[in-house]
């Protein structure tokens, strides 16, 4: 496939806003928990520009993981990223889903945000996924690719937050969409809110 390499300086951030409190954390499979959330805009390992690489159940997107099916992650000019220059189409060849696992105070609040778009090169028009914590279903989220391209991918911006219930929290971004052309995920950010946060 052939994309314009044309990337904007700007992306606007819609906000969508959601509200719910963890259950206990799940097994989390062997993998310790990062000291913090780290690497949101899926920047290593590098891609070849241009280009991506698909991974699938089992490896790793630096502190991420691909926990089913296979996801692309996807190298500068490839297409626009919302932050930085990668970022992950959460489907490979199938349907997949990419997991990290970092501490957290028990009780805490903590903001999840992201920057959410669609793979524009395929059906289906409407991309879906969800946004779990500790495997419980946070958010459920879509993205019309109507109109969208490689150079103007249309990001919006998607919010959620969480209680804390254990020392470690595992923040997974899950395809619901089937096909190779699936919802993309960029600038994933987990901030700890203080008193003050909505």
């Amino acid at each position: 496939m052939s994309f314009s390499r044309a990337r904007l300086a700007a992306v606007a951030l819609l906000v969508a806003g959601a509200t719910a409190v963890a259950v206990p954390a799940q097994a989390a499979g062997g993998h310790r928990a990062l000291s913090r959330f780290d690497d949101g805009s899926f920047e290593s390992p590098k891609v070849p520009a241009n280009s991506f690489t698909e991974l699938t159940a089992g490896q790793s997107i630096g502190p991420w993981r691909v926990t089913s099916g296979s996801v692309d992650l996807i190298g500068a000019g490839f297409w626009q990223a919302a932050e930085g220059d990668q970022s992950v189409d959460l489907n490979g060849s199938n349907t997949g889903a990419v997991a990290q696992t970092f501490t957290t105070v028990p009780g805490a609040t903590y903001s999840v945000t992201y920057a959410l778009a669609g793979n524009p090169a395929a059906a289906p028009a409407v991309k879906t996924g969800r946004v779990l914590v500790d495997g419980q279903d946070f958010q459920d989220f879509s993205f019309d690719i109507t109109g969208k391209t490689p150079a103007a991918m249309g990001y919006v911006g998607r919010q959620l937050s969480f209680v804390a219930q254990g020392a470690s929290t595992t923040l997974t971004f899950a395809s619901t969409t089937t096909g190779a052309a699936g919802p993309v995920v960029d600038d994933v950010q987990v901030k700890e809110c203080k008193p003050c946060c909505g």
